[in-house]
């Protein structure tokens, strides 16, 4: 195996960082006793440090893609993992907050059924030789998902209604950005081999 480039790296350091954001954050309600014997005196500031560990791996997102296109960078392995990596690291973040009761659970369902079935629309796509190029729409609702899920670790009393209206705009874009893809791309499901 050829030695791996640096946007790939950082998309395995992006999976990796899966781990301790999930044990620092669900550590103290699941009430595992190492989580209080580690952290002790920092115990308060704990999602605070999960929600840093999920600011480095989101922005990972952002340097590896780029250092990938300006460098010529783009691998087969990099074009699986790194989609593959940014649902990880948002389904893990939501299903650990709907265990927090920060977030309900038909919203995280909204949001993680999206990704299956844009997912199985690019495999389709994808079959039948056809590239499909992001939307402003996807971006948009990937953008207000981060500050969701941000807003919803640091969970500051005085921000909620700002996390409940981000909530409400990033679960709407979801729904559009879906129904954008799919009647835009309607086509590839007629497509035959």
């Amino acid at each position: 195996m050829s030695k791996m480039n640096l946007p790939n790296k950082l998309t395995i350091f992006r999976v990796a960082l899966i781990v301790p954001f999930i044990l620092l954050l669900m550590g103290e309600s699941s009430g595992w006793v190492w989580h209080k014997a580690l952290f002790g005196g920092i115990l308060e500031y704990v999602d605070y440090i999960a929600l840093a560990i999920f600011i480095i791996a989101s922005l990972t997102d952002l340097i590896d893609g780029k250092i990938a296109r300006k460098y010529n960078l783009v691998t087969n392995f990099g074009k699986f993992m790194d989609p593959l990596a940014d649902k990880l690291l948002v389904s893990a973040a939501l299903i650990a907050l709907v265990e927090l009761g920060r977030i309900q659970a038909w919203i995280v369902i909204v949001i993680i059924s999206r990704e299956f079935i844009i997912s199985g629309f690019r495999l389709v796509a994808s079959d039948n030789n056809v590239v499909i190029a992001a939307s402003y729409w996807g971006k948009f609702k990937t953008a207000f998902q981060m500050v969701m899920v941000c807003l919803m670790i640091a969970d500051i009393p005085r921000l909620q209604l700002i996390t409940d209206i981000v909530m409400w705009i990033a679960l709407g874009l979801t729904v559009i950005s879906l129904v954008d893809y799919l009647v835009k791309n309607r086509a590839v499901m007629g497509e035959q081999k």
